[in-house]
């Protein structure tokens, strides 16, 4: 007779929660939630100006590629640069803010009392204060640089303040998943304050998926509490300091050890998602379940299969958001120069290479999606040993190390100079069998520098998708023909990296959405505001 796995069949046996865990499940029992006296007054938005405001940033946020988590905090700083800059005081703008804000519906109208209001001004008058006092006598590099540290952590603050139970819980869950791995990495040769800082960076990117903008606040916050928190003394030995701070910040961002600790820590995240997926939809009996392995397994195998299903969806909106992004940003101003340039420089239009350089992304685009594989019954049972493992009270796997050389020893130069050159040869076959074919369909020399941009932008975004569906997937292994694909595809994707983060830097409708279109609408929406409130009060006058 075959034997029966705990895996197959899982037993009932309990598990013994570790320190790191049960101090976890503590501290998320002690988080308050957020409650509004019903009695105190709130700041109401009108449902006309809110419909058009939530249109309006459906298309701005599609003009402009981020993690769906982080959109919010970029809409608090595009705002607070708009009013900041016609009002450089910062009076009243906590207030207009909100507004804006709940006209996006980025937060529920009537959520915010009116004394939170003169909380979430207190820290825009705090911050302005600390901008006034750090730039004073500077130069302008040095402004620029030390203004945007400023502007990164007064919209970070804002933003975690706007929801501060969510935050905590956020934080909860970072820090959890930091500590239980922490013991598992070793450098030679560095600190353990160091070891222990590039790690958390690490975290901040791999597990909470955050900007630069949210690693330099919460490696600030490990030294600062809130600025409002601060006291007289904190608050001076900040402002005497924040230039050091911020060097010290940078450093610690740009380790050399950053791109192999992001790898190891991706691969960690997996398990991690779905214990906390399962803390977030059973909270009541959360500890019955977790030190239960019948009941654990239950729930991990519910969950995974519900996130699996997530993540088709999940992959058909990223795939459109990509593609309205691309053509948007980059597609529509390379068609728009295409055109022009070929009938200058060659007296005639090529329809059949411009249908092509329309066409092709979209269906590239939907041949990269088509083969994205969702996980199976095999990923879940992987996870679920790997959540009992990080649950259980084991010092072996507390302790065990994943080693990180300091340095790799450079053998066999020779070898390792044929490999370089190996790889630079994939850049050339790559595009020389890409050139050969567009010249055999017709394409000038501009209408192939269109196509290559297309395919090399939709080919990283595509890749980027893909790496979204792995969310849940424990590390599988690489496909027989993998080695033969990524050598024609690695240089295509290194190029659309690059193009994506430099030129991204140029994203001509960024600017023309900031300047030319939100202003003067955010400046009618007010006016419509202020009538309707207006006709509300003279209605409520009669009644």
């Amino acid at each position: 007779m075959k034997r029966e796995s705990r895996q197959d069949n899982p037993d009932g046996i309990r598990i013994e929660l570790s320190e790191y865990s049960d101090y976890f499940l503590k501290s998320l029992s002690e988080i308050k939630q957020r409650n509004i006296d019903p009695d105190a007054q709130t700041l109401s938005v009108s449902q006309t100006v809110s419909f058009f405001a939530i249109l309006y940033e459906k298309i701005r946020n599609a003009v402009e590629f981020r993690e769906e988590h982080l959109i919010r905090r970029a809409a608090i700083e595009r705002i607070l640069s708009r009013r900041l800059a016609l009002n450089p005081s910062g009076q009243n703008e906590a207030e207009n803010l909100i507004r804006e804000l709940m006209w996006a519906r980025y937060i529920p109208p009537d959520s915010i009392t009116i004394n939170e209001i003169d909380d979430y001004q207190s820290i825009i008058d705090r911050y302005l204060d600390l901008k006034h006092q750090v730039l004073s006598g500077r130069s302008l590099g040095f402004k620029q640089r030390l203004a945007q540290y400023i502007n990164d952590f007064l919209t970070c603050e804002l933003e975690e303040e706007l929801n501060t139970d969510k935050t905590q819980k956020k934080a909860a869950f970072l820090h959890y998943f930091y500590q239980v791995l922490n013991k598992k990495i070793a450098i030679d040769g560095i600190t353990d304050e160091e070891l222990n800082s590039y790690f958390y960076v690490s975290c901040e990117a791999a597990f909470a998926k955050n900007d630069i903008a949210y690693t330099r606040y919460h490696l600030m916050q490990l030294q600062f509490d809130r600025i409002n928190e601060l006291s007289r003394k904190q608050y001076e030995l900040l402002v005497h300091n924040f230039e050091n701070i911020v060097t010290h910040i940078d450093k610690i961002i740009n380790n050399p050890f950053h791109d192999r600790l992001n790898r190891f820590t991706k691969r960690q995240v997996p398990p991690f998602l779905i214990l906390f997926s399962i803390i977030d939809r059973y909270p009541k009996n959360i500890r019955q379940i977790l030190t239960n392995k019948t009941e654990l397994w239950n729930k991990v195998d519910e969950i995974c299969r519900s996130k699996y299903q997530e993540t088709s969806l999940k992959l058909r909106n990223a795939a459109i958001r990509s593609i309205i992004y691309i053509f948007l940003t980059k597609a529509v101003f390379a068609l728009l120069l295409e055109y022009p340039l070929s009938k200058w420089l060659y007296g005639a239009i090529h329809w059949y290479p411009l249908a092509i350089n329309s066409i092709f992304p979209v269906l590239l685009m939907g041949l990269i999606v088509s083969f994205v594989r969702i996980p199976g019954s095999k990923n879940t049972k992987k996870i679920n040993e790997r959540v009992v493992n990080i649950l259980n009270k084991d010092p072996g796997y507390e302790t065990s190390k994943n080693f990180i050389a300091k340095k790799a020893k450079q053998r066999r130069p020779f070898l390792l100079l044929g490999f370089t050159t190996f790889y630079l040869f994939t850049f050339g076959a790559t595009f020389m069998t890409i050139y050969m074919m567009l010249a055999q369909l017709g394409f000038n020399p501009i209408g192939m520098i269109v196509f290559i941009f297309f395919v090399s932008l939709v080919a990283f975004f595509g890749y980027r998708i893909r790496q979204t569906t792995k969310e849940y997937t424990l590390a599988d292994k690489p496909g027989v023909l993998s080695p033969i694909v990524d050598f024609f595809f690695v240089p295509i994707l290194f190029l659309g990296k690059f193009l994506s983060s430099e030129i991204a830097k140029l994203n001509v409708f960024i600017l023309i959405f900031d300047f030319f279109i939100e202003a003067p609408f955010k400046l009618i929406s007010e006016i419509v505001e202020e009538w309707i409130n207006f006709v509300r009060a003279r209605k409520e006058e009669i009644l």
